[in-house]
């Protein structure tokens, strides 16, 4: 054969391809494997070691307070009425908003500006299913950050020497609201972050709609309730995930109020309730919507 020949001739690279032979899971395995590696990846899981830095600080902020509290029950022997399960995380409100702010655009604002989610809609899991379980993924997220303190509380309290028939009740209401306040929040964060794809811009909107939101909400209650306007007061709370989930707590479970005005009766707070959970569908909706429309 000639040098020429020799040239033009093809060759073959053994480049180590091998067929999958593991087992193929189904669309719940999909679902379940897509759920948790969103919520590893809020807390910088498979990122980088300076995704972790951000995550695990504000955690260890929000730890803070509970620790305090617990010290001083065991050194002091005060009350176990200082353990204010109920307003913790609305005490804690700008350090959860920070964690939400952050860590919402890791979940949908990579995947939609790149135009991967394309490829991902392409696969057996749809755009609703893929939404949904990134927004469920942020939900989990946002959940670990606001029980960890509750339960250190909690448990803290015990061995320093709480009644646990008493404090139960107080923490399961503060436990719930926990629920109720990881839902709507990730509802708002995961709008903003998948509408906003740059990742700064997203940042800056959750935080102007949650935390300024809050300071607007306060306020606007505040002046309603000195006007004598208190059906006014008390929808407003609609317009703040943190104010709404204290006025349920308020109404529903006898819980101690943060804000000027909370809903004073039991239809109060479960109108507010059932009001808050059709924005909360109505906004899930919209986030499906949106990943529909990317991933035409």
């Amino acid at each position: 054969m000639s040098a020429q020949d020799s040239a033009s001739a093809g060759v073959i690279h053994d480049i180590g391809y091998r067929r999958y032979a593991g087992e193929r899971t189904s669309r719940s395995g999909i679902t379940r494997a897509l759920l948790f590696s969103g919520v590893l990846a809020v807390f910088g899981f498979g990122r980088s070691g300076k995704a972790k830095v951000l995550p695990f600080a504000l955690l260890g902020m929000t730890l803070v307070p509970a620790v305090i509290q617990v010290g001083i029950m065991s050194l002091i022997g005060l009350s176990a009425d200082l353990l204010n399960y109920s307003a913790y995380n609305a005490g804690s409100s700008f350090l959860v908003v920070l964690f939400v702010a952050a860590q919402a655009p890791v979940l949908f604002s990579r995947d939609l500006r790149s135009g991967v989610i394309s490829l991902y809609l392409a696969r057996p899991l749809g755009a609703t299913a893929f939404a949904l379980t990134r927004w469920a993924s942020l939900v989990l997220a946002i959940l670990a950050f606001v029980l960890t303190p509750l339960l250190v509380l909690f448990i803290g309290g015990l061995a320093a020497g709480a009644s646990l028939g008493e404090e139960l009740p107080r923490v399961a209401v503060a436990l719930a609201g926990a629920v109720l306040l990881a839902m709507l929040v990730a509802t708002v964060a995961s709008l903003v972050a998948s509408w906003t794809l740059r990742r700064g811009l997203a940042i800056a909107g959750s935080i102007m709609v949650l935390l300024v939101g809050l300071g607007v909400t306060a306020g606007l209650q505040e002046v309603a309730s000195t006007e004598g306007a208190t059906g006014l007061a008390h929808w407003a709370a609609l317009l703040s995930p943190f104010v709404l989930v204290d006025s349920v707590q308020v109404s529903l479970g006898d819980a101690t109020s943060q804000f000027p005005a909370p809903a004073d009766t039991v239809a109060t707070g479960l109108l507010l309730l059932g009001t808050a959970l059709a924005l909360m569908v109505l906004g899930m909706v919209l986030l499906v919507r949106r990943y529909r429309s990317k991933g035409a």
